[in-house]
Formats: structure tokens, sequence, C-alpha cells
């Protein structure tokens, strides 16, 4: 079961997670490429236990505790919402929070929820009662073993993590989003595996073709991430809304292009008759849509400020 391996690999003491800006970022992200690259749903759940942990220790000083698994639930979708109302014994939460990653399985999660200063965010012990979880209604194959489904709250004991805006208002946002990025590059990984191996056993010039321009997709996008990596934690507090989104943007794009040219190199054979990559493949479709395609590159453009890539000065 996804989850319990997920689990297993956070009670590992050789997995090495060390939180963002704190010197060893790159290690952290190689942690989950090689998590993905061996299967991607459980790499998704360790990333978010291993985000819940960042955001713990960014905002409040804590972080997650051994034996605990955590989710962080911050979608919010059109039609339902999640709304945090002041308690008997401090905040409870109420309404229904959609796309939760481990909705049947975490102990522990970080909740978006709507407050009257603003949103805000909780951290919610799932073993309370008024905590309903359906993960039923996931039809695609594509990241099901993630078991993301619809949680509803009903008057549940929760405690505020920060203040409003606070969530969204810190460097380490934009940090966590380059470690979902460091997923995808890992999902792709496990996707191109089939060709390398196919590529090992033939002098085909075209089927090499096809393994050259996906090395070279993959030794970008890597390069990326280790470049992120070191500017993380040269500078842990400074800006890195730019580069998130353009690491993002990339490694979305190599995703693609490795699950297309694998597709046209091998054709149906390997979708067909090798379930480990046809649910590989499977799932780095949905998880890349995890992004929001165009609308994240339109918000990339307005960063720029003018500044174009590369040592200055600007060309003229």
């Amino acid at each position: 079961m996804t989850p319990a391996r997920a689990r297993a690999l956070l009670g590992d003491p050789s997995v090495a997670l060390p939180r963002p800006g704190e010197g060893r970022t790159l290690d952290r992200f190689a942690t989950l490429v090689r998590a993905c690259s061996d299967d991607i749903s459980t790499g998704r759940l360790l990333e978010a236990h291993a985000d819940a942990d960042a955001i713990l220790a960014e905002i409040c000083g804590g972080g997650t505790a051994p034996g605990e698994f955590w989710g962080v639930w911050a979608a919010e979708p059109r039609g339902t919402r999640v709304d945090a109302r002041p308690g008997a014994q401090g905040w409870e939460l109420s309404g229904v929070k959609e796309w939760c990653s481990g909705a049947t399985s975490c102990t522990h999660a970080l909740v978006t929820a709507h407050t009257e200063a603003g949103n805000r965010l909780f951290a919610v012990d799932l073993g309370r009662p008024g905590v309903s979880a359906d993960s039923s209604g996931w039809a695609n194959t594509g990241m099901r073993d993630t078991d993301t489904g619809t949680v509803t709250f009903d008057a549940v004991p929760a405690d505020a993590i920060g203040e409003p805006g606070d969530y969204l208002d810190r460097p380490g946002f934009w940090h966590g989003g380059i470690g979902v990025a460091a997923c995808w590059f890992g999902g792709a990984r496990k996707v191109a595996a089939p060709l390398y191996r196919a590529g090992s056993r033939t002098d085909d010039p075209l089927l090499r073709m096809h393994v050259g321009a996906v090395d070279a997709l993959l030794a970008s996008g890597w390069a990326h991430l280790q470049t992120a990596a070191r500017e993380i934690d040269a500078d842990p507090t400074g800006p890195s809304k730019r580069l998130a989104f353009a690491v993002r943007w990339s490694v979305e794009q190599i995703a693609t292009a490795v699950i297309d040219r694998v597709g046209r190199a091998l054709g149906p054979g390997p979708l067909a008759a090798d379930p480990d990559h046809a649910q590989a493949v499977a799932d780095l479709v949905v998880y890349i849509r995890q992004s929001h395609a165009d609308r994240d590159l339109a918000v990339l453009g307005g960063l720029t400020g003018g500044r174009i890539p590369g040592p200055g000065p600007e060309p003229s």
C-alpha cells in the first residue's frame, strides 16, 4: 500500500529530508527525485509530509513528530470551502476540503480555512471526532494510490498556525513549489527508464536519437534543480517566486516531452504490457496538472521586470 511505503521511508534514517534553506536543499530535492523515480505516488505523499514539517518549522518553529503522517490540504476550488470559527476551547473547522492527498491515511494535516480576518492555516489531528474522508470518487488510474479524496470537517478542533496570510506570504512557500517540481522530475526519470534500457540493447540510430533527446532534457532539468537548491541555500529568505515558476514550468515541459518521446520511440508495447510503466505515465500525466499551466507562465512573465536571465548587463 502506497501510504505505508511512504511512512516506511519517513522512518528510514538513510532517507534525508533536510528543511530547505538550511544548507542541504539539494539533498532534499534528491530524495524526492529518487522516491518518485521509484514510485510517483509514494514520492508525492513523502513530499507532502516533508512540506508540512518545513511549514511548521518556518511559521511557528515546530515540526512533525515521529510516527505522524501529515498532509497539506490547501486547495481552494470553487464550490467548497472550510470555515474556521472560535470554539469553546480554541478554533473549530467546518466544511468540505477537496483534493486531499492521504485523505484516509494521514494522521494529521495542515488545512487552509476561511476566517473573518482572511485565509489562515490550521493544524488538525485527523483522529478527532467530526472528520470524515472519502477517496472513492477518484476515477483516473493516475495518482489513484495517493489516496486523494474529499474530507469533511464538522466542528473539528484545530490549532492556528501563524497569522492570516502567513502560509502564502513566506519564502518557504516557493521552496515547497520547487520541491513538487523535483517530484515531477523524478516521475519523468521513471517514465524514461524503459527507453534507456531499450537504448542500451540496440544500435538502432532512431531509437538512440530519442534516448539522446531525453537524456539532454533530463540533464537540463537536473541542472535547473541544482541551481535552485544553491540559490535557496545562499539566500533562504530572499525572493524566490520567479525562480519557482521558472523551475516548475521548465520541469513540466521536460516531463511532457519525455512522455511523448518515450511513446514515440517504444510504441504502445510498454503502455499495454508493462503495468509499472503504464502506471508511471498515468501518474505523471495527472501529477503535472497540479501546475496551472499557461496561467503560471503568465505569472512568470509578469515577474521578470524586464530582467533577462544570464549574466549582466542586459542586452539592448
